[in-house]
């Protein structure tokens, strides 16, 4: 498990995400593509990552939007594993 991080840790690190959301113990960010197929296939592609590490985003799809939330549920706030995932998501849009 990862810790918790302070809330200056968290900070930190979202200056390396800058289109991603501080709102307390989550990240979150919203992705527009051009339809709904296209916004679909992120989903997908999401899935698969968060998958991979075991670590999954709360997903919200509105045709041609998708909004991402970040947070360790088990830690009780952040953790670096929700910054890299972050990281991996901006890099598959």
């Amino acid at each position: 498990m990862a810790a918790r991080l302070t809330s200056p840790e968290a900070t930190t690190n979202l200056a390396q995400i800058p289109q991603w959301t501080l709102e307390g113990p989550t990240i979150t960010r919203t992705f527009q593509f051009p339809d709904f197929a296209a916004a679909l296939a992120f989903v997908n592609a999401v899935g698969a990552a968060a998958e991979k590490i075991n670590h999954h985003p709360d997903i919200d799809i509105r045709w041609n939007k998708v909004t991402l939330a970040l947070s360790t549920h088990s830690e009780g706030g952040l953790t670096a594993l929700d910054f890299a995932l972050a990281s991996t998501l901006d890099r598959l849009a």
